[in-house]
C-alpha cells in the first residue's frame, strides 16, 4: 500500500512540474506569417543579425542590426523580459543567436529564420 501511494505522489509529482512549465529556457520557432503579426506590437524588438554590409542591402522595417559576431551586446538594446524576435539571411546565425538569448536568460526569444523567406516588404 505505501509503495502505492508513493508512486501516486511521485506520479502527481511529474504531471505537476509538467503542467507548470514555462516558455522560458526555449527558443520559439515561429513562420513569418506569424513573425510578421507579432511586428504589429510596437514593444516587439526585431533583431537582425547579419552583418551591416547584408542589412544595408535590405532589411525588415524597424530591425535593429546587432550582428551575431556581437551578440554579447544584447544589453544594449534589450531587456531580459522583452519579446525578440531574431532574422538572419537564412535561418543559420539566427538560430545560434536565439540559443545564445535564450542561454542568457532571456525568455521571450522568437527565430522567424532568414529573410530569404520573408515574403513582405523590406527597406
Amino acid at each position: 500500500m505505501i509503495k502505492k501511494v508513493m508512486t501516486m505522489a511521485v506520479m502527481s509529482l511529474l504531471l505537476c512540474s509538467c503542467g507548470n512549465s514555462t516558455s522560458s529556457g526555449e527558443v520559439h520557432k515561429i513562420n513569418a506569417e506569424t513573425a510578421k503579426e507579432m511586428m504589429q506590437d510596437d514593444t516587439v524588438l526585431v533583431l537582425d543579425v547579419r552583418t551591416a554590409e547584408e542589412y544595408e542591402q535590405g532589411h525588415i522595417p524597424g530591425a535593429i542590426l546587432l550582428p551575431m559576431d556581437r551578440i554579447e551586446k544584447i544589453g544594449d538594446v534589450a531587456q531580459i523580459n522583452d519579446t525578440i524576435l531574431v532574422y538572419c539571411r537564412s535561418g543559420n546565425r539566427s538560430a545560434q543567436a536565439a540559443q545564445y538569448l535564450v542561454d542568457a536568460g532571456y525568455t521571450q526569444v522568437y527565430d522567424f529564420g532568414g529573410i530569404l523567406s520573408w515574403p513582405y516588404e523590406t527597406e
